[in-house]
């Protein structure tokens, strides 16, 4: 794997990248290469690189992703790298094929990410699950079995991370209304963390972010490959899976998350079925070892709210990306008032 000192221009990507592939794809040649905006995601851009030779019908695909501006205060990026060439040794993602100074390249997986509605489809959701359950068996390092879980670190540096006056005086007088300070932030997450801790869901190697656009589906292989391994560490077992869920909704036009396609009762005892099964690596799971899961699950999803209630303040006052990150942390907030009693109730 190659470490290049080069950084690319969000905003010019293609100089940028093909000085990048005349060292890791030497063979390739200028006029035969395409790129592609895959998506403009909220956190990083996602760039295709496609080459096709007419002459010899050698055909190749390499991604690049672009890191957001100063989304290094986010997330550890050699932990990143660690984890990306870790999870492929086991099959378990991409190759990584090089870095850069501000993002990397790694290998193109066919398939379709799922969105709010195929999420559903238990051709995915079944190998979702399994494929979960997989990735939280692998062991821990003795350096990963030391830290403290992922949830508790992150959310405590994002807070110390959100500014007390934002630059753009708007969206101060925007956060003002529509959070509390950084001081009540904080004092409510120590609350709810001292709750999840005594569910007693066990620590293991996590995803973390694992949002259907962070899932490829090869219908002609019957398989998932997870992506974007940005916030893959050490957590808690109930928060990837909680998080996952939360996530099921997506984000519709106009930043409006609904929340009622958040998955029912029925559907997260049959996910967590199949889940428990490859876990456990045993055909038979009992209905109690499923409902101490769905409680455990929908407990975290509302640490899941409030931790990018967190990411998207540090996000509003840094990020360069068009995206309301406010209207979007603001929906995550409300969403977890609104089911904080119910859940921590089961």
């Amino acid at each position: 794997m190659e470490d290049l000192d080069i950084i690319v221009d969000e905003n010019n990507y293609e100089t940028g990248i093909r000085k990048i592939l005349e060292i890791i794809r030497s063979n390739w040649k200028y006029s035969d290469i395409k790129f592609k905006l895959f998506t403009d995601g909220i956190t990083n851009k996602l760039v295709g690189c496609f080459y096709s030779d007419p002459e010899s019908d050698f055909n190749d695909v390499i991604l690049v992703r672009i890191y957001g501006n100063k989304t290094d205060l986010l997330i550890d990026r050699n932990a990143e790298k660690t984890n990306i060439k870790l999870l492929h040794g086991h099959k378990l993602a991409p190759q990584l094929y090089a870095t850069f100074k501000n993002g990397l390249c790694y290998e193109y997986v066919p398939g379709i990410t799922p969105n709010s509605e195929s999420i559903y489809d238990p051709k995915i959701w079944r190998l979702v699950a399994t494929h979960m359950a997989n990735m939280h068996k692998l062991p821990l390092t003795p350096t990963q079995a030391l830290k403290e879980p992922m949830l508790k670190t992150k959310t405590l540096k994002f807070l110390d991370l959100i500014p007390e006056k934002f630059t753009d005086q708007t969206k101060d007088e925007r956060v003002k209304t529509a959070f509390p300070s950084v001081t009540r932030l904080r004092d409510e997450f120590y609350e709810l963390y001292s709750a999840l801790e005594k569910t007693n869901s066990p620590v293991l190697f996590c995803h973390n972010d694992l949002l259907p656009g962070n899932l490829i589906y090869t219908e002609e292989l019957n398989k998932v490959t997870f992506i974007d391994y940005e916030y893959a560490e050490p957590n808690h077992q109930a928060f990837d899976i909680g998080n996952h869920f939360a996530e099921f909704p997506g984000i519709g036009s106009d930043n409006i998350i609904d929340y009622t396609k958040y998955p029912s009762r029925e559907f997260q005892l049959e996910w967590l079925r199949v889940y428990l099964k490859e876990f456990n690596g045993t055909a038979k799971v009992t209905d109690e070892e499923v409902e101490t899961l769905y409680k455990q699950v929908n407990k975290f999803a509302l640490a899941s709210h409030f931790l990018w209630t967190c990411w998207s303040l540090i996000q509003a006052e840094h990020s360069t990306i068009d995206f309301d990150f406010l209207r979007f942390g603001e929906i995550r907030y409300k969403e977890y008032l609104a089911k904080k009693d119910a859940f921590l109730s089961l």
